[in-house]
């Protein structure tokens, strides 16, 4: 088990560095004050063509211009570092106990003959 927490562990570090690399790429950081002179129209061909605009208050990040193509890539890496992380948490902490799903129902008062009479919920 220590070796596969290993592999996962390995695994997730290098997405999570992959993904911080992806993110921060060619991102053109630019103040309120520049968005507004630039214009809305501007901002969106911007981000249409590839371009990652940070804007910026204070020196700090406040909003991010993308693409829809960005965004979904994003979206989906963001999907996938969910699925990591739980993958980490059940390899951290599996014992290699398994229950019977005939143990779970009757922890719950059921048998598997008892859910097959209960009424569908579609009728």
């Amino acid at each position: 088990m220590i070796e596969t927490l290993g592999l996962v562990i390995a695994a997730l570090y290098s997405f999570l560095y992959s993904f911080c690399m992806t993110v921060l790429r060619d991102a053109t950081e630019l103040t309120v004050t520049e968005a507004a002179q630039r214009g809305v129209a501007r901002l969106v061909a911007d981000a249409e063509q590839g371009a990652d605009l940070v804007v910026t208050r204070r020196h700090q990040p406040v909003a991010a211009v993308v693409s829809m193509r960005r965004l979904n890539e994003l979206e989906e890496a963001a999907a996938d570092l969910r699925d990591l992380a739980l993958v980490l948490v059940r390899a951290a902490t599996d014992s290699g106990r398994r229950t019977s799903i005939d143990d779970v129902l009757s922890a719950f008062g059921h048998t598997r003959e008892s859910l097959a009479a209960l009424p569908d919920d579609d009728e």
